[in-house]
């Protein structure tokens, strides 16, 4: 039965004065507050798995509990609790300058995995090393935070390969084959130079078949798109960036990972892992913060702080959550992006937090992960399909590099 314009004119009225409201267009029926507690919820029903987190090397520069709320920087066992986070990959970063300096990369990386180690050694009730999916999925059950670690920048296996097998055993599971500069494994987008090795070298390629058989994912977020395209045509295993957003957004930038590479990585049965740092997102963002940086820097230096001291500390941490730039709209964008080219198994989160300066306005540090799940949700995403971003896919994939290992060591 149909109702005539006039009465429903009318019954418009009638409902107006009444008070009735309709739906929120943006979510149906269901108010902007049940989004956000829906998300909530999910954070914390969901394995929440972050490809890349630089605690180690802020506790290095100016160590603090992290079972407290810290003054500097992104995550603590507070800010993980409140956002969901169940297993953030612990960074193990090489600085480029180390590289020039025979055994100082295999010593930095070793002194970072002592700090993670010391973390868990001091507080077990907060923090436990995990070394498989399985370590991740148990340890989520107690109130613990897993810690598994990446090595960020191959320079840390020197020339040997025997290295590999000594931080598999001390537990890296990821290694990001260059950083800044290239290195011995091949070529970084970040290196203004000439390539070196036009992709990577042929010491890269046997670093590439040792990770195989050891069980350790290949990282091709930093790498230029001919080592990521070597790194992948080589490989036996499904790949990850752990740390990567989308170049369509930031054209000409190789940082990000292109639309091909994106593809590329999916192919393999891998994950490419969103970042959350605000010069990743879009390219006007990209000198924004310089600015900000020149003045804050300024500051500490007429006040006589030392870098590293508890003053300048927190006064960077001021200045940066006073300055967001970018939104959470700017990281699902990335999310989106990804998800149209390769479909939601292929796609996951790892934010760099701790490691970049400028992040998007309510994604400021790891109690923030709901901020995304809801803007997700407004978008469409199922519960599932936030299940998967969230942690499932670099889950499954993982499991995947160690049964390839398994095969590849004749244990398969």
């Amino acid at each position: 039965m149909s109702i005539s314009s006039s009465s429903s004119v009318f019954l418009l009225a009638a409902l107006v004065l009444l008070g009735c409201q309709s739906p929120n267009p943006d979510d149906g029926a269901t108010p902007k507050q049940d989004v956000q507690a829906r998300a909530d919820s999910l954070t914390q029903a969901h394995l929440l798995v972050d490809g890349h987190i630089d605690l180690p090397y802020r506790l290095n520069d100016f160590y603090e509990n992290p079972t407290d709320t810290t003054i500097g920087g992104d995550l603590d066992y507070p800010k993980a609790k409140a956002g969901g986070l169940d297993a953030p990959f612990m960074s193990i970063y090489i600085p480029t300058e180390l590289q020039g300096t025979p055994g100082a990369p295999k010593e930095r990386a070793d002194s970072l995995i002592d700090l993670v180690e010391r973390i868990v050694d001091e507080h077990p009730d907060q923090f436990t090393i995990a070394t498989s999916p399985d370590d991740v999925r148990r340890i989520a059950s107690t109130d613990a935070v897993a810690l598994p670690m990446g090595m960020e920048n191959g320079a840390g296996i020197e020339d040997d390969l025997d290295n590999l097998q000594h931080f598999y055993d001390r537990g890296i599971r990821y290694i990001t084959l260059t950083h800044g500069t290239h290195n011995k494994i091949g070529d970084s987008s970040y290196d203004d130079s000439d390539p070196r090795w036009n992709g990577l070298s042929p010491f890269g390629e046997r670093v590439i078949d040792e990770m195989n058989r050891l069980g350790i994912m290949v990282d091709v977020s930093h790498v230029t798109d001919a080592t990521a395209e070597d790194a992948i045509a080589r490989t036996e295993a499904p790949v990850i960036a752990s740390h990567s957003s989308c170049r369509h957004f930031t054209p000409g930038w190789e940082r990000n990972i292109s639309d091909d590479l994106i593809k590329r990585v999916a192919d393999t049965g891998g994950v490419v892992m969103i970042t959350f740092g605000s010069s990743f997102l879009r390219s006007e963002y990209r000198d924004q913060d310089d600015p900000i940086r020149e003045k804050m820097n300024a500051h500490i230096d007429s006040m006589g702080w030392a870098e590293d001291s508890q003053e300048a500390v927190a006064y960077e941490e001021k200045v940066r959550k006073e300055n967001p730039i970018g939104s959470v709209e700017d990281v699902a964008d990335h999310i989106d992006h990804a998800v149209d080219l390769v479909g939601i198994d292929h796609v996951g989160l790892g934010s760099d937090f701790d490691g970049v300066f400028a992040l998007p306005n309510g994604l400021q540090d790891a109690s923030d992960y709901p901020n995304l799940v809801a803007e997700l949700l407004r978008r469409g995403y199922t519960d599932k399909e936030i299940e998967k971003l969230l942690g499932a896919n670099v889950l499954r994939v993982w499991s995947e590099v160690a049964t390839t290992a398994q095969r590849l060591q004749g244990n398969g």
